[in-house]
């Protein structure tokens, strides 16, 4: 009897809708993790439910219509891994394998997909979180909840957890045949820009120091191969090696901080500055997103492009997110059939 294993696919998640109820219940379990606001509980519950989410929730539901409205109708996160689940899937019709697709956050929800597997009484679970650098707020927050649901099974079968892909080559390779849709010589700057993090925690993967003690910016070592900083500017040295850029045509920045305690150079004031500067175009890419979602089309693709536009640039073109393409199936499909 060959092996029975049921793979698990992690998106962090989507409102249902872009009206405001299912976007108030989205933020809501979205902030509400302790691993994304990492504060004490009743501080979390009054920052979020008393300040953030009462006031967020419309600008953030006239955001997402906008999503929508590029979507045709539906999230893009949700639709890109949808399909990445079909042509993973198709990569093993004749293995025993199945391809689930869960999110952290609303549904298709975790608990549900997680029941189904359960009644499924696979031999192996693998379960790959779609965050290629490993960060507590995306990664460790996906694992946790599986595990949470898992250790309450009678039966725990075997299970392989996939932390992080950042240096797989079928990932970067997806990048790069993006990036092989633009002319990149005819930009004036490259910004590769990641989901920002507060400082806090990245400076709570090392026993000893700071992250700024571990010359993140420069090389992986054995103790900050779990940094998000350092692995984000390792994905970027990848990427610039494949593409031919030298050390001076990029620059390695994040976006979507919420205070001035986040890990910097800050993208939108590296756009801002580029304007000034005089700079025209900026290609910009986003590696830590696999689906173009909300921070790639909306945030970069549309309020880069006004803060860029209103600093004397023209154009700030978006490099597409991996999405479905085949080199990231590729990908998939090898961190899969090696922890058979």
């Amino acid at each position: 009897m060959s092996k029975k294993i049921g793979v698990l696919l992690i998106q962090l998640g989507t409102p249902d809708s872009p009206k405001n109820s299912d976007v108030r219940r989205y933020l809501k379990e979205f902030l509400m993790d302790p691993r994304v606001i990492d504060i004490p509980f009743f501080s979390r519950l009054l920052l979020v439910r008393g300040i953030i989410v009462p006031f967020r929730t419309p600008k953030s539901a006239k955001i997402y219509k906008q999503l929508w409205d590029l979507g045709n109708g539906k999230s893009p996160l949700l639709t890109y891994t949808e399909s990445v689940k079909s042509l993973l899937q198709k990569r093993f019709d004749s293995d025993n394998v199945t391809i689930e697709m869960a999110m952290r956050y609303q549904n298709p929800s975790m608990d549900s997909v997680l029941d189904r597997m359960h009644k499924a009484n696979y031999d192996q679970l693998i379960i790959l979180p779609l965050f290629p650098q490993y960060a507590s707020a995306s990664t460790g927050s996906a694992v946790e909840k599986a595990m949470s649901i898992i250790k309450k099974w009678w039966v725990i079968p075997e299970i392989k957890i996939i932390s992080q892909f950042y240096n797989h080559e079928g990932y970067i390779d997806s990048i790069i045949e993006r990036a092989k849709e633009f002319d990149i010589p005819s930009y004036d700057k490259i910004m590769f820009s990641y989901h920002g993090l507060p400082e806090r925690q990245v400076d709570k993967v090392y026993e000893e120091g700071l992250c700024t003690d571990h010359d993140c910016e420069k090389e992986i070592t054995e103790e900050n191969k779990f940094c998000y900083k350092a692995t984000s500017y390792e994905t970027t040295r990848l990427i610039a090696a494949k593409l031919g850029l030298t050390d001076d045509q990029y620059i390695v920045s994040f976006q979507s901080r919420l205070d001035e305690k986040w890990i910097q150079p800050f993208s939108d004031k590296v756009i801002e500055q580029w304007g000034k500067e005089g700079n025209k175009r900026v290609l910009a890419f986003s590696p830590a997103f696999v689906a173009d979602c909300l921070e790639t089309l909306i945030e970069i693709g549309g309020e880069y492009q006004e803060i860029f536009e209103e600093h004397g640039g023209e154009k700030v073109q978006l490099v597409p997110s991996s999405n479905d393409h085949p080199r990231f199936i590729d990908c998939l499909e090898d961190l899969v059939r090696t922890n058979f």
